[in-house]
């Protein structure tokens, strides 16, 4: 059971970079370990980058990938986040805003569909 949710998880991710991608991002990283915080994708376009967490559901799950992120889920989200521009972001002079997105991804016998909110954590 595990290693399918792990391969889930894996594509979801990959269908959240093709879409990046699209829109014209450049993905600079994945699965980003800041201590004991995640980031799932990091991505770059002009000036902004934007640190996105991506939730997957299966289209029986009860709840939706958004509605799955918890109180404890954003602020470790904010902290990651902080972290990352403590640790690397502020010197570099091209970044001039840091947004934090959820890509909730739900895979069925029909495909893939991502919902993206942009700008969905704030602090």
């Amino acid at each position: 059971m595990g290693d399918k949710r792990h391969e889930r998880g894996r594509a979801a991710e990959q269908a959240v970079c093709d879409y990046l991608a699209v829109r014209g991002f450049r993905v600079t990283a994945r699965n980003r370990r800041l201590g004991p915080l995640e980031i799932d994708i990091i991505a770059e376009k002009g000036p902004l980058l934007v640190v996105v967490e991506v939730r997957t559901r299966a289209a029986s799950s009860y709840d939706t990938g958004l509605s799955s992120i918890r109180a404890e889920k954003r602020r470790n989200l904010l902290r990651a986040t902080r972290r990352l521009w403590s640790s690397e972001l502020r010197t570099r002079r091209e970044i001039e805003r840091v947004r934090i997105d959820v890509a909730a991804v739900t895979m069925n016998e029909n495909g893939v569909t991502i919902t993206y909110v942009e700008g969905a954590i704030v602090g």
